[in-house]
């Protein structure tokens, strides 16, 4: 996949944000309230040392910053006002410093290490009081990537994605047991770059759109290797051939990525479907149904490492030390919290890995529907 994928990453694939000290906030019609209490009166100390107030200042003004924002977009939005070219792109890096400069202040004050949230996020790195704002956040990218009236949906969007998979990993070698596995993956990297949600837009890109969010490049490769193993697709699946034949003559002329069936189809053959063979591999490797999803998302965020890691016959301990990557990892929401993550300059995947737990909600949800989808194919 192209390096500027990793320029617009996605922001569906990324859900945390904390609000100042004491504070808590409602949603009612779009607007915000906030409600803000003294530090005496949380339990802090009266006097700061002058890095704990830097971090708690930090932290403040970066909550003020994403408070406005999401006032702003929600005015623009419900007073339907033309929005700015990539409308989500503030919002996503506010939220980012909202969260990193949270992180910043539990380090300088472990004692607002609070209770747990609904999102699962770790609690140093988000106030539990602050999940009507992220509520509000989700919102918003909701109606910003609202699939366009062109699309065409799917009426089974998750089962299509499970059935694509395991399709493309029979045709490329893999027994039933293997082929089940590359569905499973395929599901997961579906709600890592949509939440689940199909034809979406991109708030944040101008390229990548669609049920795998990918740039016409990918998609056209995606089209030409579908071609290659189609005959073996239709010796194996003859049902799901079939299927596809329908959805090609459905979509016609139109950009296959706004039909979910040819978008999902096109983007696991393009990037996927040639490291399908090195499931068995990574089962052994990493046992973890979620570690093996992360290692196919990361082929969406850092492909040309995460190939090299699994060549390499030593992928928890692959290091990258490449600057860039780094960023990439940042920019998806990897290594970009607090000090001591955002300064380290090199990482391996088993770092990676353990670094990838916002995307750990998407996969379980994944698993959770994976396991329906299994349950019905076998009855």
């Amino acid at each position: 996949m192209a390096m500027l994928r990793r320029e617009f990453i996605k922001a569906l694939g990324a859900t945390a944000a904390a609000f100042p000290i004491g504070a808590s906030a409602q949603t009612q019609s779009g607007q915000l309230s906030v409600r803000t209490t003294s530090p005496a009166a949380q339990g802090l100390p009266s006097a700061f040392t002058k890095s704990q107030s830097d971090a708690l200042n930090a932290y403040n003004k970066a909550f003020e910053d994403f408070k406005a924002i999401l006032s702003q977009r929600r005015a623009q939005i419900n007073s339907k006002q033309a929005l700015p070219n990539l409308p989500g792109q503030a919002l996503y890096s506010a939220r980012i410093k909202m969260m990193s400069t949270y992180k910043d202040l539990t380090d300088a004050l472990p004692s607002k290490i609070g209770r747990p949230n609904k999102f699962g996020i770790p609690p140093a790195y988000f106030d539990a009081d602050s999940e009507a704002l992220i509520d509000e956040y989700r919102s918003l990218f909701d109606i910003m990537e609202a699939p366009p009236a062109a699309a065409q949906k799917s009426d089974t969007p998750f089962k299509d994605v499970v059935d694509l998979g395991i399709a493309v990993a029979r045709a490329k070698g893999l027994d039933a047991t293997n082929a089940e596995t590359a569905g499973r993956i395929s599901l997961g990297v579906f709600f890592a770059e949509t939440n689940g949600k199909q034809n979406v837009g991109n708030a944040r890109s101008n390229i990548y759109r669609g049920s795998l969010q990918t740039g016409p490049s990918e998609d056209r490769s995606g089209q030409k290797k579908w071609a290659a193993i189609k005959k073996v697709i239709s010796v194996l699946e003859p049902a799901l051939s079939a299927r596809d034949d329908m959805e090609e003559a459905r979509v016609g002329n139109l950009d296959h990525r706004l039909n979910h069936w040819t978008a999902v189809r096109d983007g696991l053959v393009s990037e996927h479907a040639d490291l399908f063979p090195q499931i068995p591999e990574i089962i052994k490797t990493m046992p973890d149904p979620i570690e093996q999803m992360k290692i196919f998302e990361l082929i969406q965020i850092i492909p040309t490492p995460t190939r090299a890691a699994l060549k390499s016959r030593d992928l928890a301990n692959y290091k990258t030390y490449n600057p860039k990557i780094m960023g990439y990892l940042r920019n998806n929401s990897i290594f970009a919290f607090g000090q001591a993550d955002r300064a380290k300059e090199s990482a391996t995947f088993r770092e990676i890995l353990d670094g990838m737990w916002l995307f750990n909600d998407k996969f379980e949800r994944a698993l959770s529907k994976f396991n329906e989808i299994r349950v019905r194919r076998q009855g």
